[in-house]
């Protein structure tokens, strides 16, 4: 009797604990992107300009990879493998490139494409997107019919952080299927966005997709002044003020530090519910940075070792910060292992137990690797970004464009500086025949989209 009594007031003082409970459902998922944000940009990866300390703890207590790359070196190709766990490429060649903002219906992510925002909305998550889109400037495909309960942000590929303005001089901040101005500054906004639904669904399990600005341009940091006005195009003055375009780096210190705020607050908020050890936070980059930038922009980003920067496919141009956060269930440390956005998806459909046919995609379940330490299987991996394209296995990555082909050992030469082509000619004729066969398949599933 005594027993019976200590156990049911057990029982009674755990269902009263905040967030005593959340071990009984599934986990929560939170995936924090980056924007431009070059693998040199911050402290864990070596930066000695830019203080992020809440990122820096991020990799401190979560595991941090070294060897992540993005789907490809721009915006638009990364968010739509991200977000499909396939190659891009099979929505349409456009998605070779970052997308215009034409507001067509087929100048976007497809919607017979399943996100994993669907597919986690069918296994009875909440589904929550603030921040930049960039996969559509339709409603056709907006990301309300993509998965998403509820969307704050912006719709195209760039606006001015304080006024919300896009390159065409548009209004381009939106409430799910609505412009909705509000004031503030955009990396808070987002911020802020994120905390209450964090707040409003925290008795249930939900998705949570932050999809910051920064730091791409216009270059504005909170202290910095507003640019664009409604009514103007600002294609050909699309950076921002910048008093000196030699030195740019700055600016971008003063967004990096903000999106490192951005992230301390999110995960204090999980710590303050009770929600962080059954929830799985992902930070990552779309993309690699910018260096410099034709108008004579330099100093920029940093990639670090790396050479060549966003828009292009040497390393500097998709290989990317990436840190999973798990408290008690991914262990803390460095990982060596070659990753891809496109392994996001299947994760997370994995860690939600949400798998369906609808989850057969290009890219590979990282569970047993962030969970029981085991070394991922070798695969062959591509990038094409317009007319250049590259390959990947193991150390060796086969980089190709209108100038013909090189070869580089990344575990020698990170900073692909010595073509090893001609000393290998065996190892390009099968990379590039490998090269071919995936082109001819991502061709063939991109054709009714094309």
């Amino acid at each position: 009797m005594f027993s019976k009594t200590i156990r049911t007031f057990t029982i009674l003082v755990l269902l009263w604990m905040p967030g005593a409970l959340v071990a009984e459902r599934p986990p929560n998922i939170v995936m924090i992107l980056g924007d431009d944000v070059g693998y040199g940009d911050l402290g864990c990866y070596g930066s000695e300009i830019n203080k992020t300390p809440n990122i820096d703890k991020l990799a401190d207590h979560g595991l941090r990879l070294t060897d992540f790359h993005t789907n490809g070196p721009m915006c638009s190709p990364t968010r739509a493998a991200l977000l499909t766990g396939n190659y891009q490429q099979r929505y349409g060649k456009r998605l070779d490139r970052a997308l215009t903002h034409d507001p067509g219906p087929e100048n976007g992510l497809p919607p017979e494409a399943v996100t994993i925002a669907e597919v986690l909305k069918k296994a009875g998550y909440a589904t929550g997107m603030y921040g930049k889109w960039h996969l559509g400037n339709n409603l056709r495909v907006w990301p309300t019919k993509q998965g998403f309960d509820d969307f704050v942000g912006l719709a195209t590929g760039d606006g001015d952080f304080h006024t919300h303005i896009s390159r065409e001089g548009h209004e381009d901040w939106w409430h799910n299927e609505e412009i909705d101005m509000e004031e503030g500054y955009t990396t808070d906004l987002i911020t802020q966005h994120s905390i209450d639904f964090i707040r409003a669904h925290q008795d249930e399990p939900f998705f949570l997709y932050i999809a910051h600005l920064a730091i791409h341009f216009p270059w504005q940091g909170p202290e910095d002044p507003p640019h664009r006005q409604e009514g103007k195009n600002y294609a050909d003055d699309k950076w921002g003020i910048i008093p000196d375009r030699s030195n740019v780096a700055p600016h971008v210190k003063a967004m990096i530090e903000s999106l490192d705020d951005s992230v301390g607050k999110v995960v204090s908020t999980l710590e303050d519910l009770g929600l962080a050890d059954n929830t799985l936070v992902v930070f990552c980059s779309d993309n690699g940075g910018y260096l410099n930038y034709k108008g004579g922009f330099e100093n920029i980003s940093s990639n670090g070792p790396l050479r060549g920067q966003k828009t292009e496919l040497y390393e500097g141009g998709h290989r990317v910060p990436a840190i999973f956060y798990w408290p008690n269930r991914i262990r803390s440390g460095e990982s060596e292992e070659t990753v891809l956005t496109m392994d996001l998806f299947p994760t997370f459909t994995a860690v939600a137990d949400a798998t369906s046919e609808e989850t057969d995609v290009d890219g590979t379940d990282l569970s047993s690797f962030l969970f029981e330490d085991n070394n991922l299987q070798d695969r062959t991996i591509f990038w094409r970004a317009n007319e250049a394209w590259a390959v990947r296995q193991g150390p060796w990555k086969l980089y190709g464009d209108e100038n013909g082909v090189t070869l580089y050992n990344l575990d020698q030469d990170i900073g692909e500086t010595k073509d090893l082509s001609k000393e290998h000619p065996d190892l390009v004729a099968r990379m590039t025949e490998a090269w071919k066969d995936w082109e001819a398949d991502v061709d063939a599933s991109a054709e009714p989209f094309n």
